[in-house]
């Protein structure tokens, strides 16, 4: 279902999963929260790709952090990849920075706000790397069509993923309409749920994104039934010391707990 080059546990019948902090802000925390990550995955069996943004380019105020450093997180990004022997995600944002960002991990991730940008897709696809493209909050599920098609146009053996993370709902929150996936599923890419962007309430008066992460478990929970292939999740020792989305984060020493009881949730529909 999934082809991306040092993924292990791919013969699991299991979801696989996307997650890390959502920017690197250091080496050591960095290679800390891999470390966690890949004992849990490895002891279940879930597929796992670090998740690790090099730079925030999408920020509510100007001196919002967007990063240590283009090429000092990207590097980190890489020595992950090659300790833990597992697949790298990371955000790029313009065209120019595909081929750059491709250097150094698995997997290209097209932000939400960008998912229609021809020119950016299409040098994501060139790179020959696996393409991840966040559906719009703007977007239906099944308008994803026109990206995936962009991706194979140019590249047609690119590994394209489509992750959901919520639609706009009124001002500054977000709803999930289960829909997107079949929806999505339907042009027969796997699906991820953004089970922590799906909860931002974005552009709050105080400049800060908010968010609800007790209610992490319930979006995740609900994907895997209706038939996600992946999850996504950012988490980290501690989200309220975060440099970026800490409000909607989930505390690392509560992620093994939530994917054993997914695990059941994904057994008991196979």
């Amino acid at each position: 279902m999934i082809s991306i080059p040092n993924l292990k546990n791919t013969d699991s019948p299991l979801f696989f999963l996307m997650a890390g902090p959502c920017a690197i802000e250091g080496r050591d925390m960095a290679l800390r929260i891999a470390d966690h990550i890949v004992n849990i995955t490895d002891r279940l069996r879930i597929p796992y790709i670090f998740k690790g943004s090099y730079r925030k380019a999408n920020r509510t105020k100007i001196d919002s952090f967007t990063g240590i450093g283009d090429e000092k997180a990207l590097k980190i990004l890489k020595e992950i990849g090659d300790t833990f022997g597992v697949p790298t995600v990371t955000d790029i944002h313009e065209s120019y920075e595909a081929a750059f960002a491709a250097e150094y991990v698995d997997v290209l991730q097209i932000p939400a706000f960008l998912c229609r940008q021809t020119e950016l897709l299409a040098a994501a696809a060139k790179t020959g790397k696996a393409v991840n493209v966040k559906k719009g909050q703007f977007l239906s599920g099944a308008s994803m069509r026109f990206a995936v098609e962009k991706v194979n146009e140019i590249n047609p053996a690119c590994q394209v993923l489509l992750t959901d993370r919520g639609n706009t709902f009124g001002y500054g929150d977000l709803i999930v309409d289960y829909r997107n996936l079949p929806e999505m599923s339907a042009f027969g890419v796997p699906v991820v749920m953004d089970c922590t962007h799906s909860l931002q309430q974005p552009n709050q008066s105080s400049g800060v994104t908010g968010g609800k992460p007790k209610l992490i478990e319930t979006i995740a929970k609900a994907a895997i039934a209706v038939g996600a292939d992946g999850l996504f999740i950012e988490t980290h020792f501690n989200p309220a010391e975060a440099k970026s989305d800490g409000a909607n984060m989930l505390p690392l020493d509560q992620l093994e707990g939530l994917l054993e009881r997914l695990v059941r949730v994904r057994e008991a529909i196979l």
